[in-house]
């Protein structure tokens, strides 16, 4: 078998190769006396059917699981001679000639992608200046304050007045279609916060300006996603009565307020409360500090520092990302001209490159970067945060979960929540926590 292993740099090698056709006849045969064995084939026992039969019948399949073998058999011998482990390879190899010649030799030519090997050399030092995020008294207070004005309990306006935004009003409600009352349509003394956008566009808006016991029709349209398929994008009629209007109690930060936000604090007090919320903002201002300044900062000093070759298959896959990102927010009349100039696209992907690069390069670094400071997130962990952020947005965790798993996302998930845990802890470290 003639073939010729050579790397293009340490994370890319091409494999040229003649796929001799006695190889590949030899090769054939072998796979059909071993189909002949189990292959049923009317007129002939199970088990006794003639190779030349088999080959016969089956001769375009037979031809092309015997060049799939010595492909194969080339590939296996390369990595080999190139010292490379299937461990290390990235992505499919990419047979980028594959010529039959008169003669039934196959010439071939497989570009392959490996893991790079590189040294991240002292990462710790290139870690950027932290500054001590502070916390002012104005900030506390504020916090606070929001935090009592939305527990506090509604009371009814001590005056009558005409509904505006922020109010909270006490209304009956019932929709018709086309004259029909719909089911899930209807409600009484139903509590609805103006401004809020909780129901159907248009509404609230309309709800402003009424007055005590007056009774109106709002014509509202559902949008065409709306999740009940008999009401999307249909217009309805909702009669609405108004039989109050409530608005929120004004904030009182006591220490019976404190107790209620921290009920495991034993003698929780507001001092106390006010501790522990210079400590939350902190943590937060810290963290998008953290994210928004210094992680952007100290990935593009590493990806300067440290030099190595991307894998090809890995960059193109990054660079077509970039295109359909780019294709998704154009015109119909920019596709059109895409599609009419191949130059167009060859030129979006040269600009696209030197940014993908340093994306892919990033990938590896971090990868790098959590193996040297071992840190690991487990899938567990992964299908955790997304149940968590789910219910705290109201939404189904496992439906989002099996939607991300459906479409592919969690690795990439996983891959951010080790690059924020990774970068947290060496900041975390510098900033002497």
């Amino acid at each position: 078998m003639e073939f010729n292993a050579k790397k293009i740099d340490e994370a890319n090698a091409v494999i040229t190769a003649t796929l001799q056709a006695a190889t590949i006849d030899e090769s054939l045969t072998k796979i059909a006396k071993q189909a002949a064995k189990t292959l049923d084939v009317q007129g002939f026992r199970k088990g006794k059917v003639p190779v030349a039969v088999v080959k016969s019948r089956y001769a375009e399949k037979l031809q092309q699981d015997a060049e799939g073998e010595a492909l194969r058999a080339v590939l296996n011998e390369a990595l080999a001679e190139l010292k490379i482990a299937n461990s290390d390879l990235i992505g499919e190899p990419a047979i980028t000639k594959f010529d039959k010649k008169e003669n039934g030799d196959v010439e071939v030519e497989i570009q392959i992608s490996s893991r790079p090997q590189f040294d991240l050399g002292d990462y710790k030092a290139l870690l950027p200046e932290i500054k001590t995020k502070k916390v002012t008294a104005k900030e506390i207070d504020e916090k606070l304050n929001e935090m009592a004005a939305h527990s506090a309990p509604l009371e009814k306006i001590k005056r009558k007045r005409m509904v505006k935004d922020g109010d909270f009003a006490v209304i009956d409600f019932e929709g018709f279609k086309d004259g029909v009352p719909f089911e899930g349509g209807k409600a009484d003394g139903h509590t609805l916060e103006i401004g809020s956008g909780s129901f159907i566009p248009g509404f609230e808006e309309q709800v402003i300006g009424m007055k005590y016991e007056e009774e109106k029709e709002i014509t509202v349209t559902f949008p065409e996603q709306y999740q009940a398929a008999n009401l999307a994008g249909a217009e309805v009629v909702f009669k609405v009565k108004l039989h109050e209007i409530q608005e929120k109690a004004a904030p009182v930060i006591d220490d019976e307020f404190a107790k209620k936000v921290l009920p495991q604090e034993e003698g929780a007090n507001v001092e106390m409360l006010k501790e522990k919320m210079k400590e939350q903002i902190k943590a937060d201002k810290t963290a998008k500090y953290y994210n928004e300044e210094l992680k952007p900062e100290y990935l593009e000093a590493l990806v300067e520092k440290v030099d190595f070759a991307v894998p090809t298959a890995v960059l193109e896959q990054e660079i077509s990302q970039v295109l359909n990102n780019q294709v998704r927010t154009m015109s119909d009349a920019e596709i059109k001209e895409l599609q009419e100039n191949k130059d167009k696209i060859e030129e979006m992907r040269k600009e696209a490159t030197p940014e993908a690069t340093k994306s892919v390069k990033a990938t590896f670094i971090i990868d790098a970067l959590a193996k040297a400071e071992k840190v690991e997130v487990s899938d567990q962990e992964v299908t955790q945060t997304l149940y968590y952020e789910a219910m705290m947005q109201g939404q189904d965790g496992q439906a989002l979960i099996k939607q991300y798993q459906e479409a592919g996302y969690l690795p990439a998930i996983k891959m951010s929540m080790i690059e924020q845990k990774v970068i947290t802890k060496l900041l975390d470290e510098k900033a002497g926590k």
